[in-house]
């Protein structure tokens, strides 16, 4: 089962990396500490000294294993050199093909490579160049979403896919509780991955209206209309607020670009603009018009009612589907339901 653990974790809890910065050195040390996979969210740009200091950082705050996410969209070579030389657990690439080369260049330097993908056939295609494990992001996760298949559907056909070659399936989208983390194993998956339910913790560094949303917001929308064109062709799920219901059915040509500056941030040390449809959501350290900035949140969003602590979520998760699988699906308890 995968709460028992998977890649020698001691549990089968990935948190996924949160841009653009909202997944710092705290959050994971805090998901590390309690048996899970945290997950640091590397610059969108070169960065590399930048990079080698969240490692620094982070290990800093624990001697637990890690990883670094990389979107392979944007300029990124310099800074997976450091992550290799830094030897970080886990290197986690997000859309884009993973190149064979980087595969065999991680594993030289003792890294284990996740992607993450939306279909089958960007499953068969890290299979084939030796993916360590895979992340299956169904269309119900929050942010940037690759795919169109639902989980309950997508997850099966990976896990088929992979066949017993030991390739763990780690399942992502609209996941938040225990009961979630089951229907996964039940699919198949081996582990689950978590966006939304970990950027409403208290070590995240989301901002605190961002984050009281999350926990008063009910209802996700797939959408287009932010950052297009900073990331073109990039579709999100997001948080449905008074602002999104207002832009929602903006053309197709009206972008950001052209768009008032509504804010300020810091982001990974650099100060910078946030424009009206810009697809950044606002950090700890954003100001203006918070409650018209892009908030990205999964389907399962209205199951999150308060702020955790990280280690808290994680706890709740393997308890809670320990406790479910014993005694709601238990051998004995099935076999009483049946006669």
């Amino acid at each position: 089962m995968g709460w028992k653990g998977i890649m020698g974790l001691e549990h089968g809890i990935v948190q996924a990396p949160l841009g653009p910065d909202v997944s710092g050195p705290e959050l994971v040390a805090a998901v590390a500490d309690a048996g899970g996979l945290g997950l640091l969210r590397a610059p969108d740009w070169e960065c590399p000294e930048y990079t080698r200091g969240l490692i620094k950082k982070t290990r800093s705050l624990t001697h637990k294993p890690f990883g670094i996410g990389v979107v392979l969209a944007f300029p990124h070579e310099e800074n997976v050199k450091v992550i290799l030389d830094e030897k970080v657990a886990f290197l986690e690439l997000y859309w884009g093909e993973v190149p064979e080369e980087l595969v065999h260049r991680a594993h030289d330097a003792g890294v284990k490579v996740i992607p993450q993908v939306g279909s089958v056939e960007e499953a068969r295609k890290a299979i084939e160049v030796g993916v360590d494990a895979i992340i299956v992001q169904g269309r119900e996760a929050g942010g940037h979403v690759i795919g169109q298949d639902a989980l309950i559907t997508l997850v099966p056909r990976v896990v088929d896919l992979v066949g017993d070659q030991d390739i763990p399936v780690i399942a992502a989208g609209g996941i938040v509780d225990a009961r979630g983390y089951v229907a996964a194993l039940a699919l198949g998956a081996q582990g689950v991955c978590l966006g939304t339910r970990f950027l409403a913790t208290e070590e995240s560094n989301a901002h605190p209206d961002y984050k009281k949303q999350l926990i008063e917001g009910e209802n996700t929308e797939y959408t287009d209309i932010f950052g297009r064109a900073r990331w073109p062709e990039a579709p999100q799920r997001v948080l449905v607020t008074p602002f999104y219901i207002e832009c929602k059915s903006l053309p197709d040509d009206v972008t950001e670009a052209n768009q008032p500056v509504i804010g300020h941030t810091v982001i990974h040390g650099v100060e910078k603009e946030i424009r009206r449809l810009a697809g950044t959501v606002p950090n700890k350290t954003a100001e203006g018009e918070i409650e018209s900035m892009v908030m990205y949140a999964g389907q399962g969003v209205g199951l999150i009612k308060e702020i955790l602590p990280a280690a808290e979520v994680v706890k709740r998760l393997v308890e809670g589907a320990q406790l479910l699988i014993e005694q709601k699906f238990s051998r004995p308890q099935l076999l009483d339901k049946s006669v």
